[in-house]
């Protein structure tokens, strides 16, 4: 169980319907502060400057803590795809002595230019990077695509992008030993049991936004998901720290119920050492 909260580095500052929800940053840190408190809570991702004040506040004690990697796609920009890593390289992560890493990976098919295919390449490299210091990356993978109205860049959350960001994501770098999927939780449960089938690499479900402020809904998505074979855990953040009511520490204990009532089938297959 991991809370998220790398989002203010790429401006997506909006949480529910409050736009700039997590721009009061001692609202958030006292917010991940009350999260990280509650048991069964394991640790934390977040871009640099979040985690360095969750040290200085002592919240990162024998706490789990992953950095997040890329945050150079900011949110509303035309470059949004172009999704540069500005945040911790795996030469960081190790110094650090952190526990893993984690990066976004949106495909944008229709879009102009070669955002993508430049994301896609640093992404792959900074894959190879982290299994050559044997550390964990969790990739975040999106089929991604414009409002023909509005503009504004919205991932495809339909089954069959989903299949396919699965299947992109498992195939970068020159090793898939370190890595794990980050992966949206789609509707209907038969539906993502045929999703995670596309591959056999660990995964975590991310949370996202509360859908329609329907809170035991995505709970209850949650919960059968995490009942497949390769599903290991949650990371999740906006939905667990500003919860539709307004209560973190009984969203945040309802998730990690989820976690000890629904363990996986199976266990995922093993980590392969060169």
């Amino acid at each position: 169980m991991i809370i998220a909260a790398d989002h203010p580095a790429r401006g997506a500052l909006a949480a529910g319907d409050h736009a700039h929800a997590m721009a009061d940053r001692a609202d958030l840190l006292e917010r991940l502060c009350l999260a990280l408190s509650r048991p069964g809570v394991d640790g934390v991702l977040a871009s640099a400057d979040v985690l360095d004040d969750l040290l200085l506040l002592g919240a990162l004690e024998n706490k789990v803590v992953i950095g997040s990697m890329n945050r150079g796609g900011l949110s509303g920009a035309a470059f949004e795809l172009d999704d540069r890593f500005t945040g911790y390289r795996p030469r960081d992560l190790a110094r650090r002595r952190f526990d893993a890493g984690k990066l976004l990976l949106r495909l944008g098919y229709d879009e102009p230019g070669d955002g993508t295919v430049r994301t896609l390449e640093s992404a792959a490299r900074a894959v190879d990077a982290m299994a050559a210091r044997r550390l964990p990356v969790f990739v975040e993978p999106f089929v991604s695509r414009r409002d023909p109205g509005t503009g504004v860049l919205r991932n495809d959350l339909g089954a069959d992008a989903v299949v396919r960001s699965i299947a992109v994501a498992s195939g970068l770098g020159g090793t898939s030993a370190y890595t794990w999927l980050k992966v949206p939780v789609v509707d209907d449960p038969d539906t993502m049991a045929r999703v995670m089938e596309t591959s056999t690499l660990p995964a975590v479900l991310l949370g996202g936004d509360t859908k329609d402020g329907d809170q035991d809904a995505m709970f209850e998505r949650w919960r059968s998901a995490l009942r497949l074979p390769t599903v290991r855990g949650l990371v999740v953040g906006r939905s667990l720290l500003y919860p539709p009511d307004g209560r973190v520490a009984a969203a945040v204990d309802t998730a990690v119920g989820l976690l000890a009532r629904t363990g996986p089938a199976t266990t995922p297959r093993r980590t392969v050492e060169e």
